[in-house]
Formats: C-alpha cells, sequence, structure tokens
C-alpha cells in the first residue's frame, strides 16, 4: 500500500450496492464534520458471476444516484468508481479509503450476501495489522455491523421461529408475521375468513390471450445513468444482455413511482393471471417492484401499507392484494430468515446429485424450445421474468436435465436485475432446483410440457409437440419430465404431492418407459442441441 494524503475521520460507513437506505442504521449518530461515507464499485461484483449489462447497470446507477442524494444533503462521500479507481474487490477499495482517510473505525450495515461479509471481515483484519505496523496508527480490527431494520423479521426472530424444525413451512411463518404487523386482519382472524387465497390466483389466458395489458412505467435514462451505461459498455463488454430496453427505477423518486403505478393500476389484477405466460408479455400485471427493495430504495413495510390502504380504501379484488402481500410480507421475509439459517451449505446443496453443465444457450435464448426462447430472450433484454417463468420453465428444465444447481443458481444471480445473493439462492436451489431435498417445500416442482401448453401459448409457435414423450418431435420438458420420473420413482411415490404423478408412470407399460428412457438419454447427451 502506498500512503497518499489522507483526510483524517473518525468513522468510515461503508454502504454496498443494495444498501441504498435514506434511514440506514449505518447513518445513527453519523457526525458531518467528521465522518465519511465510503461506496465502492468492485470489478469482482460483476465478475464473481457473469453479471448481464442490466443488472451491473441497475446497481451501478443506483449507487451513483444516491451518492449525488447524500453530497446533495451536505454529507461527505468517497466514490470509487469503475472508471477513475478501478478496484478490482470492495476489500482492495476499502483498503485504499481507509489508507486515504485513516479513520477510527468502519461501520456499516451488515451485508445481505454471506460472501461479502466474510471478505470485509478478513480485510479489516489485514487492513489494521498493516496500519499499526506502517502508519502507527490504531484501526479497530473489527467492522462494527449494524443490523438491517429495512427488514420486518429480524435472523434472531427467524432463527426463534424456526427452533429446531428441519421442515420449514413458509405459510406458518406468513400467520405469524401477519398478527405480528397486523395487516390484513380483523380482529384476530384473517379479513375473509381464509389466511391464503392462492387457488383463486392460479388462471390462464385461454385461446383469446391476455386482455388490456396495463402499460408497464418508464423511465427514461438521465446522464448519470447514461454514463453508467457507457461504462458497463467499456468494462464489461462481453457480458450477456444489452441496455436497450433498460428501463428500471434508480433513486428513490423512481421507485415511489413504480410503487404507486402498480397500486393504481396492476395490483386490482395482480392475482388472477399472475401464474400465466404469454408471448411477448413481460410483465402483464406483475408488480415490478422487486429491484427497488432489493436495492433498499423501497422498505417492505410501506409497500405493504400501500396495498392495503388500496384494497380497504378502493374495495380491490382481496384474492389479488393478499397474494401480493404474501410475496412481501411473507415469501421475502421468509426466504431472507433461510438464507440466514442454512449458509453455507445451501450454496452446496444437490439432493439429487444432478451433474450435467448449463446449456450455453441459458446465455443467448439460442434454442429450440420456444418456452425456454421466450423466457430467456426476455430475461437478457430486460434482466427480467416474472416467478412462474422463474419457477416452471427456466427452474423447471433445470431439474429435469439434471443441471448441477450451483451452475444455474450462479446464472439466476448473473441475469436478473432483482438478484441479490440472500434472495436468489434460497429461491433457485430450496424452491426451483429442490438441490436442499425439501427443506422448506413439499415437492420438486416438476410438470410435463402439457403445462406449459395450459398456462401459455408458447407451445403452438414451437417445433416440439408437448403431448408426445418419444420420437423426433417428442418436447423436451414432457420426455425430461417422464424420465425423471422414472428415475427417482421410489422417492416422488413416497411424497404425498408426487405419488399422482408416480401413478400415472406406472401406467406406462416396459416398452414404453424404456422407449423414454432412451429418448431421454439422447437430450441429456445432447442439451446444447436442444
Amino acid at each position: 500500500m502506498t500512503q497518499p494524503e489522507h483526510v483524517p475521520c473518525r468513522h468510515l460507513i461503508l454502504i454496498l450496492g443494495d444498501q441504498l437506505d435514506r434511514h440506514s442504521a449505518a447513518f445513527d449518530g453519523i457526525d458531518l464534520t467528521q465522518d465519511v461515507v465510503l461506496m465502492v464499485e468492485a470489478r469482482e461484483e460483476s465478475t464473481h458471476v457473469w453479471s448481464a449489462k442490466a443488472r451491473t447497470t441497475l446497481f451501478l446507477s443506483a449507487m451513483r444516484h444516491f451518492a449525488q442524494e447524500l453530497r446533495h444533503r451536505g454529507w461527505r462521500v468517497a466514490y470509487r468508481a469503475l472508471e477513475s479507481e478501478g478496484d478490482a474487490t470492495l476489500a482492495a477499495g476499502l483498503a485504499a479509503a481507509i489508507a486515504q482517510h485513516r479513520p477510527q473505525r468502519v461501520l456499516g450495515v451488515e451485508p445481505g450476501d454471506l460472501r461479502v461479509r466474510e471478505s470485509l471481515t478478513v480485510a479489516i483484519k489485514n487492513i489494521a495489522v498493516y496500519a499499526r505496523k506502517n502508519w502507527a496508527h490504531e484501526l479497530n480490527d473489527s467492522i462494527l455491523w449494524h443490523e438491517d431494520r429495512h427488514f420486518l423479521c429480524s435472523p434472531a426472530q427467524f432463527r426463534k421461529w424456526a427452533g429446531k424444525s428441519t421442515s420449514l413451512r413458509m405459510e406458518f411463518f406468513y400467520r405469524v408475521m401477519r398478527r405480528q404487523h397486523r395487516v390484513l386482519m380483523d380482529g384476530d382472524a384473517p379479513v375473509g375468513g381464509k389466511w391464503n387465497f392462492d387457488l383463486e390466483n392460479r388462471k390462464g389466458f385461454g385461446r383469446a390471450g391476455p386482455q388490456a395489458v396495463p402499460p408497464a412505467p418508464e423511465y427514461a435514462p438521465d446522464a448519470l445513468t447514461r454514463e453508467v451505461m457507457a461504462v458497463v459498455e467499456d468494462q464489461f463488454g462481453s457480458h450477456p444482455g444489452n441496455l436497450g430496453k433498460f428501463n428500471w427505477p434508480v433513486t428513490r423518486a423512481e421507485a415511489l413511482r413504480a410503487l404507486a403505478d402498480f397500486i393504481d393500476h396492476r395490483l386490482g389484477q395482480f392475482g388472477t393471471h399472475q401464474d400465466a405466460m404469454w408471448t411477448d408479455m413481460p410483465f402483464g400485471w406483475h408488480a415490478l417492484l422487486s429491484s427497488s427493495l432489493n436495492l433498499k430504495l423501497l422498505n417492505p413495510l410501506e409497500v405493504v401499507v400501500a396495498a392495503e390502504t388500496a384494497w380497504r380504501e378502493r374495495g380491490l379484488d382481496l384474492a389479488s392484494v393478499e397474494g401480493f402481500i404474501r410475496q412481501v410480507l411473507g415469501w421475502r421475509e421468509f426466504i431472507r430468515g433461510v438464507y440466514a439459517l442454512d449458509m453455507p451449505a445451501l450454496k452446496e446443496a444437490n439432493h439429487f446429485g444432478h451433474g450435467n453443465v448449463l446449456p450455453a444457450w441459458y446465455w443467448t435464448a439460442a434454442t429450440k424450445m420456444n418456452c425456454m426462447r421466450q423466457c430467456l430472450g426476455q430475461t437478457l433484454a430486460h434482466g427480467y421474468s416474472h416467478h412462474i417463468q422463474r419457477l416452471m420453465v427456466t427452474g423447471m428444465f433445470g431439474v429435469i436435465a439434471q443441471i448441477r444447481p450451483q451452475d444455474l443458481c450462479d446464472w439466476y444471480l448473473a441475469v436478473y436485475v432483482d438478484a441479490v445473493e440472500w434472495a436468489e439462492l434460497p429461491n433457485t436451489a430450496g424452491m426451483a432446483l429442490y438441490a436442499n431435498g425439501g427443506r422448506f417445500t413439499s415437492k420438486p416442482y416438476i410438470a410435463s410440457g402439457a403445462y406449459v401448453h395450459r398456462m401459455s401459448n408458447y407451445c403452438g409457435g414451437c417445433q416440439y409437440k408437448p403431448t408426445q414423450r418419444t420420437g423426433p418431435e417428442a418436447c423436451p420438458m414432457t420426455t425430461l419430465y417422464w424420465n425423471f420420473l422414472d428415475c427417482h420413482e421410489a422417492e416422488m411415490a413416497a411424497n404425498p404431492r408426487t405419488s399422482l404423478m408416480v401413478k400415472n408412470l406406472q401406467r406406462l407399460g416396459p416398452a414404453e418407459r424404456q422407449a423414454v428412457r432412451e429418448r431421454a438419454g439422447e437430450m441429456l447427451a445432447e442439451l446444447n442441441a436442444l
């Protein structure tokens, strides 16, 4: 380390790219005359997975806008940009900032990503030793991590709720959260007499297709965002995706506009077709708020309160409102708790022992399967696909194609603008891929091409036939589904939620089952050709 001209400070307050919360606990007690806020753009954060251009652009643009807001407040901000400082890692950026500012202590909000927390914890210990030897400067050798109060359930509270149970269910956690935060409650009972209206939120579009789909709000890139786009193209030009359709909130004001737009124009019909898919319909009635929530531009409680208030004041469909609130108050908080509880083992989980390499067309959408082509193409264009496209198309194929879970988890983390590991990994490894053997899901999410056909129009534009298990026109979703059941017949038969699937499998004669195995073997050997 060199010894640059330094500007002493009391506290160096580290703010990470997904901690853009103006009410962050890191700012408690800040002294504008003595403390410095540090933000670091590190190359590693876009390369430890092959981060898509839209994802990197969103993070960097939101960070730069947040730093700009803090400066407008009169705060001292040390911002280390990729094109100027060019830090390889967060730890390197932190070390350089410490050398410049010589703080007494580094503090921040606990990172959501275990990898980041561990690397920074090690780094600060090493930097403190160096400071004592070379600068005669005493730096506390541990970062003071504040708890992230953005969330509505702390890791300690979740751990207490989970106890020693080996099987966790979101539904029961969700009821606790509803009672604790008095959301959609009528005294001690849930409004409408039920906790969960999920069965009312699974309708397809039918042959007529989606009708009167509301447009998504638009956020024209300003000068700062355009500057970031140029940096991303320069620094990460070979990364997947493109920026031609970049359209995500990068400021608190834009995030609030996104929330208002959803509440006013889509919430009332959110539930009805939330599982349906259609060609050239990337957004439908979905909220498009997850990226703003995960960057901390929005607070989950304000989102939940806005939805409940709209239901009470405007009489919106209860099933839709409850379904949305369940995702934010229930599933999002639950998933974060699971991550804190089950890491690092969750990252290496591989219940079925799958080892196939992720097909190259996940990064290009150049596949003959129209359902995959549509979902992957949409993902690469927008950095987004909705939960059913992720769970029952790109994720389900990963299960039945026996793809190594870690490969697919890295892909999900790389391509979606809302992807941060605490949210992405449990959803992918635990739910979509069943890699942890059903720790919090009661069955693998698998289906044949018939499901995709029922919930979308994708099959109509495909060379494969969803009803065919074998032969040259057999749908890979269908063939590999039946092959998966054949490979795991005993386990699936023992599970009440998949036992009917096995009974259907057992209706196939020996010759047909063998034909499925052979066709599946051909497909699995040539996944890149599908």
